[in-house]
């Protein structure tokens, strides 16, 4: 489905590379969003091919499993894309300290959103941008929230030199509660680093904090970040990464793979 999606795509769609047109500058990968935006008439075709998550606590052990991760930006204007986002499946598994185990799987919620460049749009030197979102509930829970959400991104860069790229992103959420019955605060932001190894590779560190005010309970979660992206050319880019929590209410461990496609 996803190959015939990307043929239709390379079919209709002019290819990337042609004069006057920017750097490819994907969403993948990490937890913070970049402030730059695909060119005008140009599409970005984003897979998170696999993401497992690692959550323990109070004897239990989540898994979760994401496939077909899918989120795809199109440029309406010089500074202004669209974007749709959409989970295809994904599997949870939860086992507690008696052995008794659950298995339950979905498809996710999908996710519109406008992101609309005021400095930069291309990301060199200061770009700043403004990212405002909803969630629609299309999926089921676990995988799906069980209700609509909205929020609101700023993402921020800068460029320190050729090599050295800062992000800053905070973001305030009105979050599904975990019953899926209405929605509550939760805000944080996203502070990273990213440094070119190479012509194609470069990677990034990032740190994440979120205050979520659900009804159950009121959490601060604080997440490390790790990841490396290669791109081969000017329009193809292959993605690893790795997250990890750093206290006792964020997930253990998140690991993913995926890559992005421009048209």
């Amino acid at each position: 489905m996803l190959a015939r999606v990307l043929g239709l795509l390379a079919m209709v769609l002019p290819a990337a590379g042609a004069a006057g047109i920017r750097d490819y500058c994907p969403d993948r990968p990490g937890m913070g969003t970049p402030a730059c935006t695909v060119d005008a008439g140009r599409a970005s075709v984003e897979i998170g091919l696999a993401d497992w998550t690692l959550d323990r606590h109070a004897g239990q052990r989540d898994d979760t499993l994401l496939l077909g991760d899918l989120l795809v930006r199109y440029g309406i204007g010089d500074h202004a894309e669209l974007q749709l986002g959409w989970t295809s499946f994904g599997r949870e598994h939860e086992r507690d300290s008696t052995g008794l185990r659950l298995r339950e799987s979905g498809v996710g919620d999908a996710m519109l959103a406008v992101r609309r460049n005021l400095l930069h749009p291309d990301g060199s030197g200061l770009s700043i941008a403004l990212m405002p979102f909803v969630t629609l509930p299309v999926g089921r829970q676990p995988i799906g929230a069980g209700d609509w959400g909205a929020g609101f991104r700023l993402p921020m860069s800068y460029e320190v030199d050729d090599a050295f790229t800062l992000e800053f992103v905070p973001e305030a959420d009105a979050a599904v509660d975990s019953d899926g019955k209405g929605r509550h605060l939760a805000y944080g932001a996203v502070a990273g680093l990213s440094a070119k190894l190479g012509p194609t590779l470069t990677t990034t560190l990032e740190y994440q904090l979120t205050r979520d005010r659900d009804p159950s309970v009121h959490e601060s979660l604080h997440l490390g970040g790790i990841t490396l992206a290669w791109q081969p050319r000017d329009d193809l880019q292959f993605d690893v990464g790795a997250n990890g929590g750093l206290d006792h209410d964020a997930p253990d461990v998140e690991l993913y793979v995926g890559l992005s496609r421009r048209f």
